[in-house]
């Protein structure tokens, strides 16, 4: 089905063809004229598959016909649980404003920086990207209303409320009006999505994507058996002797990503980490060095990392294992897409054992193990 077939605007369909999008994504094409009609959503489906386009394409396409509002009374409001997402989303929007015949002015606001500027740029915004905490603050400030929003989404829902958010996000759902349209859109399905779905979404249109098995089958996993004191050293090692450009390596907490940059960078190794500690414009430097290719290793949380979006990422280390299958293949799918391969790698201690057969297990894939008690670290 191609994008004319949708609903969606005259110009929004041209400008699509005109940048090369041929036909829409599975979730795009069931997403969109649902939407468009006015109706609930919730999408679940993997990264890269082109959900934030699916909500976008069409709030803009019925915000054509907003009429004249009043002012600091936002239309669209979407919450997600970090700044860098924020900033990727409300870069979509800003892309496709522009060709739609009513003027929609786009912002997106966050905490870690001075308030005073989004304050005074909140004028005239139609949709807002926000982070649960900032947007409050802005609230109080009366810099911006929620009183006539028309639809709200939640852009990678399962994480912000699986990580402290509820208490803030409930106080949002209060200043919002009752009568709107709700979507949901997540790269995973958790319990407490499933409860939120209830009590948020009306008769709701679900969609659910499967990764696609083919885009796992381009990435070559290695495990090693290390001790956690060799972790280190092992990074290192595997950095140098294999010559790794461009990788990405997970760690589970700030403490671990900061202290994996700290021993890469005193062995001679280019790294950087993100997270929430960091000053925004480190944060963009050292994503923006990482993409074009500047930067030779990122450390991230999975949380920070739901920002990163390179096609060719070639190697992705985790140095922790995450806490669920779904958040192994999610990391993992990072690297091997576009028809491209990578090589994942992940550090399994003795602890980590049976939890790495669980996520293989689960996987449907059993991975390479090798021992590292038979390669020399000295030096690293």
């Amino acid at each position: 089905m191609p994008f004319s077939a949708l609903g969606l605007s005259t110009e929004l369909v041209k400008t699509l063809a005109r940048e090369h999008y041929a036909q829409p994504y599975p979730i795009q094409e069931q997403a969109i004229p649902a939407i468009i009609k006015g109706k609930d959503v919730l999408g679940i489906a993997p990264t890269g598959s082109g959900k934030t386009a699916s909500y976008v394409l069409p709030l803009l396409t019925n915000l054509e016909d907003v009429s004249e509002k009043k002012n600091r009374y936002v239309k669209v409001l979407i919450l997600v649980p970090t700044r860098e997402l924020a900033i990727q989303v409300n870069e979509v929007v800003k892309f496709f404003a522009p060709y739609v015949s009513h003027w929609i002015k786009s912002m997106a606001v966050y905490g870690g920086v001075s308030i005073n500027p989004q304050m005074m740029g909140m004028n005239n915004v139609s949709v807002l990207i926000a982070t649960p905490g900032r947007l409050l603050e802005l609230v109080e400030s009366n810099a911006v209303h929620l009183s006539e929003i028309d639809t709200l989404v939640l852009d990678e829902a399962d994480k912000m409320l699986n990580l402290g958010f509820k208490e803030e996000m409930t106080r949002v759902f209060e200043l919002l009006p009752k009568k709107r349209q709700n979507l949901l859109f997540s790269a995973t399905l958790s319990d407490k999505l499933e409860n939120i779905n209830q009590i948020l979404l009306h008769d709701p249109l679900v969609i659910k994507i499967e990764a696609e098995e083919e885009n796992i089958d381009l990435i070559k996993q290695n495990g090693y058996f290390v001790t956690e004191e060799k972790k280190g050293p092992l990074l290192r090692y595997l950095i140098k002797n294999k010559g790794l450009k461009q990788v990405l390596v997970f760690t589970s907490s700030v403490y671990k990503a900061d202290n994996v940059v700290d021993k890469l960078k005193k062995n001679g190794i280019d790294a950087a980490a993100i997270h929430g500690k960091k000053s925004q414009q480190t944060r963009n430097e050292a994503l923006s060095r990482f993409k074009a290719g500047k930067l030779n290793v990122l450390v991230a949380t999975d949380l920070l990392a739901r920002g990163i979006d390179i096609k060719f990422l070639p190697y992705v280390i985790n140095y922790e294992l995450p806490r669920s299958p779904k958040d192994y293949i999610h990391r993992i799918g990072r690297t091997g897409r576009a028809e491209s391969s990578g090589e994942a790698i992940s550090f399994v201690t003795e602890e980590d054992k049976h939890h790495f057969k669980v996520i293989q297990k689960k996987m449907g894939k059993w991975v390479t193990m090798i021992d590292s008690e038979g390669i020399d670290l000295k030096g690293f």
